[in-house]
């Protein structure tokens, strides 16, 4: 049934393909097992995943039981294909922070993709998911990018380790792509024009071959010069899915994605006097020969068999290659005394990462006590490598004017050679229960057990670096309660693991520490009210961080594990539509983050951080998006996306201003299947900045007014 050349299409070798003996017996036994064997589909309804249906429709995110937002005792958010459209956000990053309580902090260094959620920051502590799996280590994700192929995204806010393991402290965003479907063949096409000569074209198409088959396909790519000096950027995507019901009970979906990128070689501007200056927003200091490049492969194997209406099992087979490459020249200082910003840096690096595992989970519907009862059972196991290649980032290129800057060309007398490589084999078992105890009161419980075995190898001395094992228990218990129907209260208790850095690239020093642990209790109301059409979420929420590292203050030069972070906060999000043809979408959150107990070495000492907001945290958000259908065929569409002021160091002395940005649209559906739209980003040109990187007065800009015109047209 499977030849050897079938196999080798999930990218594995070795001992690797053992792991899909499993899935292969599966697809043996669940024929023999099935109830019926019909050679026809049964009908299939499809729930539409529309804001109105946020709150009611079952999500895969939040845990394994195939739960509503409404039925989960957390804050669980949904951005549908209809909101991704008509917000007009192509990037991920941006579609996902118009979700509730999430702010972006992309730079070069973590791939464009790190966020900020509840206080905490970065892929150590808000995790993302490419449908619902994980690459392991914490390195800085660069893919998905591109929203084109995305069905919709899930948020689940706070605590997520008793579901996906460690390093989900803040937050943990699930993009999950479009999949085959079993009706008619249908086609899309979308083309854009835009602002700095940019251009985008996607291609979609899936729906049945035969009785039993099924595919999806979607491609896109995109070219633009960007909003700063040198600012070309190009990528092209690709997602695929080919689907096999085997028989009416057991399908098998063989997926793959392919990403390439080449974004904006733009590591910041420098403060001058430690004040941005307005006529530096468009300068790029990097030098001409500088090079950014993504290249990242998702495959996977999933299996699903119900062999009867209380039972669910699920596997799946994945494999993961990351490769990405920079030269740049990375730090920018202006130096008073010469009146010229100082370059130094000169980095070159390369990863080469690679991830394969093997996933699976039970759910089974049944009682316990005679009360209505759902259980899920499962275990994740997969074994990643991550070779570092490097220059020490030692070289440096000429000083330049900060508003006439001469690129030049990178320069280091340091060879470019692998460095170390990090491996990690790592296995979870994990399960979870809902136990109904009355029609309107139920309890939810989770527990997972993670185990992981690091190993460093140094490949300059061809020594072992270092060799030890994590082992971490997460777990929660929560309770929803139907005041009525539409109006649920709930709340949870849950305890977390984070790593005290990325595990794939922890130094033989950090690898010395235990996890840092976490703890969260939430309390929260949802409801959905004007017979679906409008719904609303109140979340309150503490959460506290306890073995941070943090400097010794006997000794600076060292680092003990005693730093302790807490954050408390309050998000709302409504959704309604208050008259024909009107559509109204917000949510808000403010929050308190403080670092408990933390110090840092400064001057050769040890100072307190005590009370100080942590980098990068945002403790004001939030985001307003206005649709009014005004006549047939015709909606005009407005946005507003706020973020609070920031700090760019531990010692707060460096403030990252708050700002505002306003999106506004006008669509024409000039026909049931075409559709033209105008849209403006930024459009009264607000000037600000996204986040620091390398030092605290290196800042990046986000993009200035942009104006695009976009056709889709499906076929």
């Amino acid at each position: 049934m499977y030849s050897k050349e079938q196999v080798r299409l999930v990218g594995l070798d070795g001992a690797a393909r053992l792991a899909v003996a499993p899935l292969l017996l599966l697809s043996f036994i669940a024929p023999v097992q099935a109830q019926t064997s019909a050679s026809t589909l049964p009908a299939i309804t499809v729930t539409g995943s529309g804001a109105q249906a946020g709150l009611t429709a079952p999500v895969s995110t939040g845990s394994g039981l195939d739960l509503t937002p409404m039925q989960t005792p957390a804050s669980l958010e949904v951005i549908s294909r209809d909101q991704l459209e008509e917000r007009g956000d192509h990037s991920v990053v941006d579609a996902i922070t118009r979700a509730g309580g999430i702010s972006a902090m992309g730079h070069p260094g973590n791939g464009g993709s790190s966020l900020s959620a509840r206080g905490f920051t970065d892929t150590t502590s808000v995790m993302r998911l490419y449908d619902g799996m994980r690459q392991y280590g914490g390195v800085g994700l660069t893919f998905p990018f591109d929203t084109w192929p995305i069905e919709r995204i899930e948020v689940l806010r706070g605590p997520a380790s008793v579901i996906y393991g460690d390093g989900a402290i803040g937050a943990v965003v699930n993009v999950i792509p479009k999949k085959p479907t079993r009706g008619p063949i249908e086609n899309e096409l979308e083309a854009t024009l835009g602002t700095d000569d940019t251009a985008r074209l996607g291609l979609g198409s899936g729906g049945a071959l035969s009785e039993r088959w099924s595919y999806r396909v979607d491609l896109s790519g995109m070219r633009s010069d960007g909003w700063v000096d040198h600012g070309e950027s190009r990528d092209a995507s690709f997602s695929g899915a080919l689907q096999w019901d085997v028989t009416d009970d057991l399908s098998l979906r063989l997926s793959h994605a392919y990403g390439y990128q080449k974004p904006m070689k733009y590591f910041g501007t420098p403060l001058l006097d430690g004040v941005p200056q307005e006529g530096l927003r468009e300068k790029n200091y990097n030098v001409s020969d500088s090079e950014i490049r993504y290249r990242d492969q998702w495959t996977d194997l999933h299996a699903l068999w119900t062999p009867n209406d209380a039972t669910t099992v699920r596997a799946r087979l994945y494999h993961i290659d990351s490769e990405r490459d920079y030269r740049n020249a990375e730090r920018y200082i202006y130096n008073k005394a010469s009146g010229l910003v100082d370059r130094s840096d000169n980095t070159e690096i390369h990863h080469d990462q690679k991830q394969s595992g093997l996933t699976a989970d039970a759910a089974f519907d049944g009682s316990l006590f005679g009360l209505d009862n759902k259980v899920s059972l499962g275990f994740d196991v997969s074994a990643s490598s991550f070779r570092h290649s490097n220059n020490t980032y030692a070289g440096s290129s000429p000083s330049v004017d900060p508003y006439h800057p001469e690129p030049g060309y990178f320069h280091s007398d340091e060879p470019t050679i692998p460095r170390y490589r990090n491996k990690a084999s790592q296995y979870a078992l994990f399960i979870e229960d809902r136990l109904a105890l009355t029609s309107a009161w139920s309890v939810l419980a989770g527990l997972r057990y993670d185990h992981t075995k690091l190993k460093r190898q140094d490949l300059v001395a061809d020594s072992a670096a270092f060799e030890r094992s994590y082992a971490e228990f997460g777990w929660r218990v929560g309770t929803v309660y139907d005041l009525t129907p539409d109006l649920a209260v709930y709340a949870q208790y849950s305890v977390a693991a984070d790593p005290v850095g990325g595990m794939l690239l922890l130094s033989p020093a950090n690898s010395e520490f235990e996890m840092s642990q976490g703890k969260q209790l939430e309390v929260g109301l949802k409801q959905t009210f004007w017979e679906g059409s409008g719904e609303w979420t109140l979340a309150a929420y503490q959460i506290k961080k306890t073995n941070m590292l943090s400097r010794d203050p006997v000794d600076p030069a060292l680092r003990v594990q005693v730093g302790e972070q807490s954050s408390r906060g309050i998000e709302a999000t409504i959704a309604v539509s208050p008259a024909r043809g009107w559509r109204i979408e917000a949510n808000a959150s403010i929050l308190r983050a403080r670092f408990d107990d933390f110090q840092e070495a400064a001057g050769g000492v040890a100072v307190s951080r005590e009370g100080n907001v942590p980098p990068n945290v945002a403790q004001r958000l939030a985001n307003v998006w206005v649709s009014w259908n005004f006549q047939p065929g015709w909606t005009a569409m407005a946005g507003l996306r706020y973020v609070g002021k920031r700090f760019a160091d531990n010692a707060n002395s460096l403030e990252l201003p708050s700002y505002t940005t306003t999106d506004l649209a006008l669509r024409w559906d000039v026909g049931k299947d075409t559709t033209i739209t105008a849209r403006g980003y930024n459009v009264f040109d607000k000037a600000y900045f996204t986040t620091a990187y390398h030092t605290p007065t290196q800042w990046l800009y986000g993009p200035g007014r942009r104006l695009e015109l976009t056709l889709n047209h499906r076929f």
